[in-house]
């Protein structure tokens, strides 16, 4: 597992999605489906790229009670999906729950990951808007360490503390890292930050891409940049 370039695809509606995978003819290249798509198109979205041979990140970052996280995994492990996400602020219980739910009978299930802070949120945000007075990344390693101890299977991070992760947690412990940009790419509305090939030299197991791909006049191009870059 790892060392793979997971492509964004937030985009709003199924012929979108379609005609942008539809231009990597002979490559089937893991995708994340995240809240906007999936609330546009629903499950069918899901089964459909899963039928395409695609593998899945559904990003939906599940926050609430736990018994309400547990019955919502157990649904979406009917998917079939490869990765699934929560927010680690929902305490060690409710990640617990979620392993439950979306454990199928057969023992099987997605890889689960916990997010710890989101990468558009700044140290100085996170203190004055939330109330988090600890550095970030003591706050992040501490997420880390919950999940770890919930059983989840690793953390969506800063790339810049996937190392820090790995560290604190394990090599095992997956480091699912948004944030990436190229050296010669715009940063948009991410805080933290790197280039894939920085991410690779710092541990990332799986990055995710989105506009640096999806937006770029050749995504197909773009891709496999990544692809060089990250995994070599």
């Amino acid at each position: 597992m790892g060392k793979d370039v997971i492509i964004a695809c937030d985009f709003s509606s199924k012929e979108e999605t379609l005609a942008f995978l539809d231009r990597f003819s002979g490559k089937k290249p893991y995708v994340k489906i995240g809240m906007e798509l999936f609330y546009a198109e629903g499950p069918s979205i899901v089964k459909e790229i899963k039928a395409r041979g695609h593998q899945i990140f559904l990003d939906l970052k599940l926050h609430d009670i736990p018994n309400t996280v547990k019955k919502s995994m157990n649904v979406l492990s009917r998917l079939d999906v490869d990765m699934v996400n929560l927010h680690a602020a929902g305490t060690c219980a409710m990640m617990e729950g979620a392993l439950e739910g979306v454990t199928r009978p057969d023992g099987t299930r997605p890889l689960v990951i916990a997010v710890t802070q989101l990468t558009s949120t700044s140290e100085e945000r996170m203190q004055e808007e939330l109330l988090i007075n600890a550095p970030i990344d003591k706050t992040v390693m501490h997420y880390a360490a919950n999940a770890a101890k919930a059983g989840l299977d690793g953390v969506v991070c800063s790339p810049m503390e996937a190392g820090k992760v790995h560290e604190t947690c394990g090599a095992g412990f997956l480091t699912i890292t948004p944030g990436i940009r190229f050296a010669d790419g715009d940063k948009g509305d991410q805080v933290r930050v790197t280039t894939p090939a920085q991410a690779k030299e710092i541990g990332s197991d799986y990055i995710v891409v989105g506009r640096p791909i999806t937006a770029a006049a050749d995504p197909v191009a773009a891709y496999e940049r990544c692809v060089a870059e990250f995994v070599g």
